[in-house]
């Protein structure tokens, strides 16, 4: 046992010792570009440069996911959490980019070759910027690029930028010294670390017993591990079997006869964990009475295929739009259920209404799962021409449903602009959608289901065959390699209004924005029970039941940033967004945070809720 002990001190301490290397090697980078690091990224450029300094080399998609049109400013805290997602690239993985190009396995490039890739195809470089490469004497020889040798100083370069910026850091004491980002106040082997967010998606162990209580009711209860806080609260809530699916939202028998309108729309799986969705503006001409619902699409799948994604819950939050986009006000979200649906009723003014679709993460988050081969797109037919698979073109079927938004059979250039920002960053523009109407089948400007396959041929045939480029498309859409939707959630909204025809219109495709984290927990605060920490009246816990979810939130009043101490140990039955069955959530002075989203693991079983929430 001692031995044991030993083994997980010393394991720890490496850990620490990792995590103090890497928040040194983040406050170098960001103090290169910007005076303290209390200070914060104000600009897409900014972002690029502290990017860059830290090592990393971040195609224009990636800094676009980070700084969407919504963003404003990027604290130090967000910059440590990108860089954990954003791994360097190893010269490995740059050598095998290259060698995707060269085939014959030559060790060089040819510079034709190489303006025609970079100038053409992905994130287009212009022609002086290959330029720039190709007169480099260290690694070109008679028109030829040796990519081991580019590598090489790609490598030595990036490692010199972290070098050259730790060196600066280390020679100014005063910045040294600087109190930076969220930090904590505690230490480990005498350096000072900031707390880092837990990941949202690593995987635990869940005990499957049920809880001896039925009903809903709520408990005190307190374990062990809450003793050696300053402060702390408990939650308990146990949960039916029965109780998991309500038939509140009863659509009204002359609904039939309201005015109506639709749009389909996505939840699209990242892959650091984070969720990004389509976001809609709602037009209403004169005030009325209205039903707003958001269920899962249920597309057609091939037989056998599973159907992971009409489990994942679905949300919608209603915020009026008054002088500005950027003031947005928190009007109602979709708390009645009815199965897999969840509705709002009530009456709403004319004018402009955003709908932001939220889903917790409990049930969209990776996972690993064991293909015995991987399936099949293309194949040549006795002609000698390639042809899609029939399985191939089961998914592109359910891929055009999922992104024909106003579900009309076609795809009109927004919509097709959606697809296209989700697979390759990138959008079509005017010309380019004239090109397509030569090429393929459309009618009233809009691509048909057929011409939507055969662009899907063409790029097929692009390629020769090889499936790489169809694959990237595929997984970016939530798909994995058997040809099954496992990372994404397709969803559809219908508004009815008895008054007026509304209209709707999605507008982003984007991470969740801090009007939809605002919207979550004004609605919690709003609704939910809430209760002040025991022995720290300025820490107030709020909790609140819609249906098969639960949702805590914490509001830090005092002057100071707190670490709560989040204790699930004795729920039962229960799934976290967070993933954790213990964790830590740092809290700003003055602000309002989620704690965490909770819902049963098995909906047909009785489920606890008990959590502690403690002052570090």
């Amino acid at each position: 046992q001692k031995g044991t002990r030993s083994e997980s001190s010393q394991a720890k301490k490496s850990q620490h010792a990792e995590e103090a290397i890497f928040y040194m090697n983040c406050r170098a980078a960001y103090l290169t570009v910007l005076k303290s690091s209390l200070e914060n990224i104000k600009s897409k450029e900014q972002l690029l440069l502290v990017l860059q300094q830290a090592g990393r080399n971040p195609s224009q998609k990636t800094v676009n996911k980070y700084w969407t049109s919504q963003t404003t400013t990027l604290n130090f805290d967000d910059f440590c959490t990108i860089l954990k997602k954003e791994k360097p690239a190893t010269k490995t993985e740059l050598l095998e980019a290259f060698g995707r190009i060269d085939t014959d396995n030559t060790g060089y490039i040819l510079h034709d070759e190489l303006y025609k890739i970079l100038t053409m195809r992905g994130e287009k470089m212009t022609w002086d910027e290959v330029s720039a490469i190709t007169k480099q004497a260290g690694f070109n020889c008679s028109g030829k690029l040796d990519y081991n040798k580019f590598c090489d100083l790609y490598m030595t370069t990036s490692e010199q930028c972290c070098k050259t910026a730790r060196e600066k850091l280390e020679v100014d004491s005063r910045l040294r010294q600087q109190q930076f980002g969220s930090q904590a106040e505690t230490s480990s082997e005498g350096i000072t670390l900031p707390v880092s967010k837990p990941s949202p998606r690593v995987s635990r162990k869940t005990d499957h017993k049920l809880a001896p209580t039925k009903g809903d009711s709520r408990t005190p209860s307190r374990p062990s591990s809450a003793q050696s806080c300053k402060a702390s609260v408990s939650t308990t809530i146990s949960n039916c079997a029965s109780s998991n699916r309500n038939t509140k939202l009863i659509e009204p028998d002359t609904i039939k006869e309201w005015q109506c309108a639709q749009s389909k729309g996505c939840f699209y799986l990242e892959d650091d964990g984070e969720i990004i969705s389509h976001k809609y503006k709602l037009h209403l001409p004169q005030r009325s009475t209205v039903c707003i619902t958001i269920k899962p699409l249920n597309v057609h799948q091939v037989e056998g295929k599973s159907c992971h994604w009409l489990s994942v819950d679905t949300a919608l939050y209603i915020l009026k739009e008054n002088e500005t986009q950027e003031n947005l006000q928190l009007v109602s979200f979709t708390e009645q259920q009815n199965k897999e649906m969840f509705g709002w009723k009530g009456e709403l003014g004319s004018g402009i209404y955003w709908l932001l679709p939220f889903t917790t993460g409990c049930r969209l988050k990776k996972v690993k799962t064991q293909f015995t081969g991987e399936a099949k797109l293309v194949y040549r037919g006795e002609d000698g021409e390639l042809a899609l698979t029939k399985e191939f073109r089961a998914a592109l079927l359910d891929i055009f449903e999922t992104i024909d938004l106003d579900g009309n059979g076609l795809l009109s250039l927004e919509e097709y602009n959606f697809f296209e920002l989700r697979t390759s960053g990138e959008k079509c523009d005017e010309e380019a959608w004239a090109v397509c109407k030569e090429n393929f089948d459309m009618k009233k400007n809009e691509l048909t289901r057929q011409g939507f396959m055969d662009l899907n041929l063409m790029e097929a045939n692009d390629r020769e065959g090889d499936p790489s480029d169809l694959w990237v498309t595929l997984l970016s859409l939530g798909y994995n390699k058997a040809l099954e939707m496992t990372e994404a959630c397709p969803f559809v909204i219908d508004i009815y209004a008895e008054k007026c025809k509304p209209r709707i219109k999605a507008i982003y495709l984007e991470a969740g924005s801090w009007q939809l984290n605002r919207a979550i927990c004004k609605s919690v605060v709003n609704k939910g029970e809430a209760k002040v920490m025991d022995g720290c009246e300025n820490i107030i816990i709020y909790t609140y039941k819609a249906g098969r979810r639960i949702t805590s939130v914490i509001e830090n009043k005092s002057e100071n940033k707190v670490i709560i101490h989040v204790n699930n140990e004795q729920s039962k039955n229960c799934l976290s967004n967070r993933g954790l069955t213990v964790f830590a959530v740092e809290v700003a002075p003055k602000s309002m945070t989620v704690s965490q989203h909770v819902m049963p693991l098995n909906e047909q079983e009785e489920w606890l809720y008990n959590c502690v929430h403690s002052l570090l």
